[in-house]
């Protein structure tokens, strides 16, 4: 069921989405050579316990995943993009790392995740995870009232083919309020002006990931990692947004 929500709640979830934007900050800021992938779950349940907030991840057994995923982060390293397994791993110079952090405030749910390399960056990288940055940021421009869930979806799929790379249709964007994956489905490409329009009190993540080579996945051995079949590396940006009559409100915008 796709849920509008009033002026009142819409107020009520920007602390949730304070709250995710701050967290992925202090993990960024946090995240170094030598640190492990653990140490960041363990940074990210501090903080929820500090904030007096819920996880969204730690019990969470969708039929995609093993079993309860059992951490509060999500930590996708290199050819990792989706639902990375938290694991003993000291991050090294250059990792391409993907953070992807939910969380519940008052009941109310936001979702986001950041791409950034650790260390030395190669240019390569850099240019993917800023494609993904732009995707998100012309799919944020388009979510108004009128257009479509199509529209978000060309909007992302054009950044996406414009610099050839293919765009995987399984995972992306939902929405979002008391749970973390809810109705609509919100595609990486798709058709403009298709699919449920876009009214005020809407809340969804947008969050377009891209591989270079592929548009395939394939699942670790630990049963919840995604990774590029071909290896390649990967990012991922993602945002949760309200529609208003107003425009976009971005629930997780980050101070940097």
């Amino acid at each position: 069921m796709i849920e509008l929500h009033s002026m009142k709640v819409l107020g009520e979830m920007k602390a949730a989405g304070s709250f995710v934007a701050s967290t992925l900050t202090a993990l960024k800021e946090h995240a170094a050579v030598g640190v492990d992938l653990l140490e960041l779950n363990a940074m990210a349940h501090n903080l929820i316990r500090e904030r007096g907030a819920t996880s969204c991840y730690l019990d969470y057994a969708p039929s995609f995943g093993s079993g309860p995923f059992g951490h509060v982060l999500c930590t996708s390293v290199n050819d990792a993009v989706l639902h990375g397994l938290p694991h003993p791993y000291r991050l090294r110079d250059g990792d391409l790392l993907t953070l992807d952090f939910a969380a519940s405030v008052d009941g109310w749910v936001a979702d986001s995740a950041i791409s950034f390399v650790v260390g030395t960056a190669r240019p390569e990288d850099l240019e993917l995870i800023e494609l993904t940055e732009r995707a998100l940021e012309k799919a944020i421009s388009v979510a108004v009232v009128g257009n479509k869930i199509g529209d978000i979806s060309y909007a992302i799929g054009s950044v996406a083919r414009e610099a050839g790379l293919k765009v995987n249709m399984e995972f992306g964007g939902h929405g979002v309020g008391r749970t973390m994956h809810g109705d609509p489905f919100v595609a990486n490409d798709g058709r403009p002006g298709r699919g449920f329009p876009l009214k005020p009190g809407l809340v969804i993540a947008i969050e377009p990931w891209f591989m270079r080579g592929t548009d395939k996945l394939k699942k670790a051995p630990d049963g919840w990692t995604l990774l590029s079949a071909n290896g390649s590396r990967t990012a991922h940006s993602e945002h949760t947004i309200a529609i208003t009559e107003d425009g976009p409100l971005v629930l997780t915008q980050r101070g940097n």
